[in-house]
């Protein structure tokens, strides 16, 4: 299914983590976030929602590792400098 995508998996050795660690974040943030806080009445409803927590993870939710500015923001900040 993914070769029909155009996308490539990702393996790497036994132990090594850090090339998951970002995306584990993510994840974990999303469930705190949006999925344990709320009951979803359908399918629809819940893509509706996750759509909308993209949204806000992107453009308005701050983090101070990327000095206080959200992530879209900060991206464009620093592709303006290089």
């Amino acid at each position: 299914m993914l070769r029909k995508k155009g996308i490539q998996q990702s393996m790497s050795r036994k132990g090594n983590c850090l090339d998951n660690a970002v995306m584990e974040n993510f994840f974990g943030l999303l469930k705190s976030e949006l999925l344990y806080l709320q009951k979803f009445d359908s399918l629809e409803h819940f893509k509706q929602e996750l759509v909308d927590y993209l949204d806000y993870y992107n453009n308005r939710r701050i983090k101070a590792k990327l000095k206080g500015l959200p992530p879209a923001l900060h991206r464009q900040q620093a592709l303006s400098v290089a």
